[in-house]
């Protein structure tokens, strides 16, 4: 006698966010109806993506490994940015502005700007543009950044419970998606969301980053909370219904295990993250190491098969 499998079905799609100028290098994230990959039980009409994560100044405290696979072009951001577009072929970028911070060169926002004008010039791929992490110099510098990057159809972020008001202001004002993070807390994500929203905002345009974390650091939590919002989102709450975005290579690289072994073993940490990340839904990925990014894409090519 067969074994008929059981298969879950939903009523409530993830929203779908694209990034970029409309056409033929934006991309769009969400819009699944089932777990990942679980092709039987539903759809996922828009594959996860993968950015490469750049800053607007040179990395100084990255890991060797990862800079000697960028070699000179770090010297430059846009030179940075053309080899992640060219000989590494990502399909968007994230910048992060990390020259701003006070503890980094505390740089004006003028500089950002000349950096961003620069890149979008010379490539044409979607953006992702975060600030230093600083609220003060986040919250007095983003909105010039942001209007700056008006008509681009950004990626912008980070939006938290101290600082949201102004980022979700300025990215309604220019037409921008927005990242709303919460501490790997389902019920603050929930309510994060419903601050940004209240404020006008379009819940259809929020991407949620729950603060993932490094494989070895607690991944089997941040997994489990990913994957109750994506099914709570399921069956209904719409304050849920938002794509994903982990930021991989940022939580990767900062471990023992990453920096000071071989480069090899940073290379596979940050690829077995980012299937780990797949598998909890993540849409979007933000990876450091060209070869993780490729391992990720090609892991992420296997998978969409079953979609065929």
């Amino acid at each position: 006698m067969p074994v008929e499998l059981i298969k879950e079905k939903y009523s409530n799609p993830i929203n779908v966010v694209e990034i970029g100028k409309s056409g033929s290098n934006s991309i769009k994230i969400g819009g699944e109806t089932a777990l990942p990959f679980l092709f039987q039980e539903g759809a996922m009409p828009n594959r996860p993506m993968v950015a490469m994560e750049i800053l607007d100044c040179e990395p100084v405290e990255w890991a060797e490994g990862v800079k000697q696979a960028f070699g000179e072009s770090l010297r430059t951001p846009v030179g940075w940015a053309l080899k992640c577009v060219n000989d590494f072929g990502a399909k968007a970028l994230c910048v992060r502005l990390q020259s701003i911070h006070p503890d980094y060169g505390n740089k004006p926002a003028e500089h950002s700007i000349e950096v961003l004008k620069a890149i979008i010039n010379q490539t044409s791929v979607p953006l992702i543009v975060i600030g230093c992490g600083d609220d003060e110099q986040d919250s007095r510098i983003l909105p010039k950044v942001s209007q700056f990057l008006k008509g681009e159809n950004c990626l912008l972020g980070i939006a938290t419970q101290s600082n949201y008001k102004t980022l979700a202001a300025t990215a309604l004002a220019d037409g921008h998606s927005l990242i709303a993070e919460s501490p790997i807390d389902i019920n603050i994500a929930k309510q994060v969301n419903i601050l940004i929203s209240d404020m006008g905002f379009d819940a259809k345009k929020i991407v949620m980053h729950p603060t993932t974390t490094s494989l070895g650091y607690g991944m089997e939590y941040v997994y489990s909370i990913m994957e109750r919002a994506r099914l709570a989102a399921f069956i209904g709450d719409k304050m849920l219904a938002m794509p994903f975005i982990a930021f991989v290579g940022q939580e990767v690289w900062k471990t023992k295990e990453a920096k000071e072994l071989s480069v090899v073993q940073g290379i596979n940490w940050e690829l077995a993250t980012s299937v780990s990340m797949l598998q909890s839904g993540a849409d979007l990925l933000v990876l450091r190491h060209p070869d993780a990014a490729k391992a990720t894409i090609k892991y992420i090519d296997i998978l969409m098969k079953g979609a065929d």
